[in-house]
């Protein structure tokens, strides 16, 4: 009866250990979302929607985002590779801290139909310092 209790208190001693380690070794990552509304908001496209070519990308960004009335927009698919690259263009005054809404177009037909890609909006950033870098990732499937 000693033997038995013990080899199951062992059980659950190595289960438990195995699961607090688990932990440590998860090879999922978890990206948390950042809130950016408060520099650029897109309106098109949103999160997750099926998209196809010639994309158009809407929204709207504070002034400081563009450099002389753009920023750079990349489709990226789902190993990184770049599918198109373009820019959008602010479409009033972009010389201010207000939001200034914008329009871009990307064209592209080098990806696989279903697969998922990110659309990347970057803050143009022409003195190329790392502390002045800023993008938002809208994660989209390819129709």
């Amino acid at each position: 009866m000693k033997r038995i209790s013990f080899i199951i208190i062992s059980i659950v001693i190595v289960a438990g250990i195995a699961f607090y380690f688990s932990q440590f070794f998860d090879d999922k990552i978890v990206i948390k979302p950042v809130d950016k509304s408060d520099l650029i908001v897109v309106a098109s496209p949103i999160k997750d929607s099926e998209i196809s070519s010639p994309l158009s990308v809407a929204g709207r960004a504070r002034g400081n985002w563009f450099f002389e009335g753009s920023f750079p927009i990349i489709l990226l698919d789902s190993y990184g590779n770049t599918i198109a690259e373009s820019h959008a263009t602010a479409q009033g005054k972009w010389a201010t801290t207000d939001f200034v809404k914008f329009v871009g177009n990307l064209q592209f037909n080098n990806y696989i139909k279903g697969s998922k890609a990110i659309l990347i909006l970057k803050k143009d950033n022409p003195s190329s310092l790392p502390e002045n870098d800023d993008s938002i990732s809208i994660p989209i499937i390819l129709k």
